[in-house]
């Protein structure tokens, strides 16, 4: 049984992993049609679409805005706002495969706040994997042998935002209502690009035009459903490798769709960004391993000598 639900994470995990990158490149696909911040701005609207699938039969819509802490529902709600406006930026500046390597930055700005921030005492092995994963990243960029330029500030930027968001997660605890974390998500983007697309937004012309945009905001709203039931019936650590099946969605869609190759340096950056992300989820699968083998351990000694007492 144990091993199905597992599984049935995994697969989940796979499935909101895969909306995410087709999402991101009907993104990059709308380069030159809208306004980047019009196209985030639609992430909040069909994310609507998904509320009636999201809600408990016994909770109200208004959940949406209930928190104990109002402070970590706008953390949220800023963090996904500029997350998704520096995202479609990068993938309409940049190759698809170049603009998430700089985004899989995030573990190492997450380590960085968890330290300075929260105070959090962090292992040499999650050290070693995020500077793993930087290297990588000074692989792709070449400083000094490339051009810098905004679409590689913006994945920065949005690897930041994201950061931002986990830790605004961790903060806000497990007794948030479901509705009020996806709601965050929901209203960041609606507000904060819907005041920064004012004086650029035009009307969408054409059907490849709205089915490119539609794609974008509903698969990016499904891709976060998908995440909220895979870690529901799996722990979050054991769903987190499948996240770099998005670099794979990445490369086939920048050769095949975009006829973006990328050379041999940056693919060997991508690697090591990869491998970064594959040792730090082997560090915490052995972890997590070790803690339940000590706690069976000490059930089974607690079991003999409850039963070795005279009765």
């Amino acid at each position: 049984m144990k091993q199905n639900i597992f599984s049935s994470g995994i697969l989940l995990a796979l499935l909101g992993y895969a909306a995410f990158a087709i999402s991101d490149a009907c993104s990059k696909g709308l380069a030159g049609h809208l306004d980047p911040f019009e196209v985030a701005f639609s992430g909040g609207v069909f994310g609507f679409l998904l509320l009636p699938f999201i809600r408990r039969p016994d909770e109200p819509y208004s959940d949406i805005f209930a928190t104990n802490r109002p402070g970590m529902w706008v953390l949220r709600a800023v963090s996904t706002f500029v997350s998704t406006a520096a995202s479609v930026m990068a993938f309409m500046l940049l190759p698809m495969p170049e603009a998430l390597s700089l985004m899989f930055l995030m573990p190492f700005f997450v380590t960085i706040i968890s330290v300075t921030i929260l105070k959090e005492k962090v292992s040499f092995w999650t050290w070693l994997s995020v500077g793993i994963g930087f290297l990588g990243v000074l692989i792709v960029l070449r400083p000094g042998a490339r051009a810098f330029h905004l679409g590689h500030v913006c994945a920065i930027v949005a690897a930041l935002a994201n950061a931002s968001s986990v830790v605004a997660y961790r903060l806000a605890g497990d007794k948030s209502a479901r509705l009020s974390l996806f709601g965050s998500s929901l209203f960041g983007p609606l507000i904060g690009d819907g005041l920064l697309m004012i004086t650029h937004a035009s009307w969408p012309h054409g059907l490849r035009v709205w089915a490119l945009l539609f794609g974008y905001g509903f698969l990016a709203a499904l891709g976060q459903l998908f995440m909220m039931m895979a870690t529901a019936v799996a722990p979050a650590n054991r769903v987190a490798l499948p996240q770099y099946s998005q670099m794979v969605w990445a490369v086939a869609f920048s050769y095949l769709l975009f006829h973006q190759p990328l050379d041999n340096w940056t693919f060997m950056g991508i690697i090591v960004v990869t491998l970064s992300g594959m040792l730090n989820w082997i560090r915490q699968k052995l972890r997590f391993e070790r803690m339940a083998l000590e706690e069976r351990w000490e059930h089974r000694h607690k079991h003999q000598a409850d039963t070795a007492k005279p009765g």
